[in-house]
């Protein structure tokens, strides 16, 4: 085995691990009465995008350019299963492609699972499932196929990865857009189609069950995400190194502006803050790992900790009842970073000027319109999803499961006090 596969293959281990993370870290933001059902989201989405992503998935987002399908979708019954794929399995060539499946499909998985945070204490186990079935198939399979398509040969042939709207490529490192920015569209839509919370929703009722649980959530996810941005093909050694060092740079930075804002605002400085900031500065530093000098990469973390620390009031000023802040921290925390390429990227790591670093607009431009074009699809897509399963089995429980605690109908108490 050589080394490079060797270390894909652990740094799609690491990504996988996350998803588990994100299920501690969502599971102790919630109520005591609905943990169980919050980290069962993040465990069926493990399921069910696997499977998905084997019999199909795979081949729509890797297959051999146009003849798999257009540039947009990729053709589900090119190697349905992975059969062919599979009748080589035993050369260096196939086995390389298997692991590069093994890391993608990581991060299709905790794509799905990030949603599932704006639906916490009152969304049904099964109905989730739909969703997330739906949502890898129509949203995360074809917008990873736009930004990582490969063929064959090892050519990218993803719309956004060669000219977005005549502005060339736009620069997503480990995905930004299409995972954080794509999860927050969709948490968005989800939360506009079940709404709000029968009890909950109020800045004074929005208190962590579990904050150690949170900590160990938020301390697994860093550790997953070295693997998940140093995992990504086509760096060198140096710039390798320089991607971890910035993974662990931004969100120590975005930790800190986190918390001056929570010490302005509320008058201390919290764990579940501190937690939150960290996640922020993970999404934030995504798709500029690769692109940034580690001074910019720690004036993104503390502006991105800084900004979304502000940006998560905003449900309660427009309504919207997104219960763990995906909006306000994937969201808004993604599209900080890839506009931060455009801006404060270096030149010879870019490809080509940017703002900062020889006053070029073309490539923040790509990067604006490639965000929006993602942002606007999940949405669309998601919110057509979700308005479909609402009305017809029905996404959210019963108002009095709701209000006396999900776990025990939907699946069993988290605690044995409580039930």
């Amino acid at each position: 085995m050589s080394v490079e596969l060797a270390w894909q293959l652990l740094c799609a281990a690491l990504v996988i691990f996350m998803t588990p993370g994100l299920a501690f870290f969502y599971g102790g933001l919630v109520k005591a009465k609905s943990v169980v059902s919050m980290m069962m989201l993040s465990f069926g989405s493990i399921a069910v995008v696997t499977i998905l992503y084997v019999l199909y998935g795979g081949t729509g987002i890797a297959g051999n350019g146009t003849s798999g399908g257009s540039k947009l979708f990729g053709n589900p019954f090119e190697d349905f299963g992975m059969v062919s794929l599979a009748s080589g399995a035993a050369g260096e060539k196939t086995a390389n492609l298997f692991g590069g499946h093994a890391f993608l499909v990581a991060f299709c998985i905790i794509t799905v699972a990030l949603v599932s945070g704006a639906v916490a204490d009152r969304a049904r186990f099964w109905p989730w499932m739909i969703f997330a079935a739906f949502f890898s198939t129509f949203v995360v399979f074809p917008t990873f196929r736009w930004i990582w398509g490969i063929d064959a040969d090892g050519n990218f042939y993803g719309w956004l990865a060669n000219n977005v709207y005549g502005l060339g490529a736009a620069l997503d490192w480990a995905g930004g857009t299409v995972i954080h920015q794509s999860a927050g569209a969709a948490a968005l839509a989800l939360a506009l189609v079940v709404g709000q919370r029968k009890v909950g929703f109020s800045k004074e009722e929005t208190v962590a069950h579990n904050v150690p649980l949170v900590l160990i959530g938020a301390a697994i996810l860093w550790f997953g995400w070295f693997g998940f941005n140093t995992g990504v093909f086509g760096a060198g050694e140096g710039q390798t190194s320089m991607i971890f060092l910035n993974t662990l740079l931004a969100p120590a930075a975005a930790m800190i502006g986190w918390l001056i804002v929570e010490q302005f605002k509320d008058g201390k400085p919290t764990a579940v803050g501190a937690a939150s900031g960290i996640v922020t500065g993970l999404v934030a530093i995504t798709p500029a790992c690769a692109f940034l000098t580690p001074v910019w990469a720690l004036v993104l973390g503390l502006f991105a900790g800084a900004v979304c620390a502000l940006a998560i009031e905003l449900k309660f000023k427009l309504g919207f009842d997104d219960t763990l802040d995906v909006v306000g921290i994937h969201l808004v925390g993604g599209f900080i970073g890839c506009l931060w390429v455009g801006v404060f990227g270096a030149a010879d790591l870019v490809g080509r000027d940017t703002v900062i670093d020889g006053f070029g607009f073309t490539q923040l431009g790509a990067q604006l319109l490639s965000s929006l074009t993602v942002i606007v699809f999940s949405f669309v897509v998601a919110f057509i999803i979700g308005l479909a399963i609402e009305k017809t089995i029905g996404f959210r429980a019963k108002e009095e499961d709701e209000v006396a605690g999900i776990d025990t109908v939907l699946h069993e108490p988290g605690y044995s006090e409580l039930g």
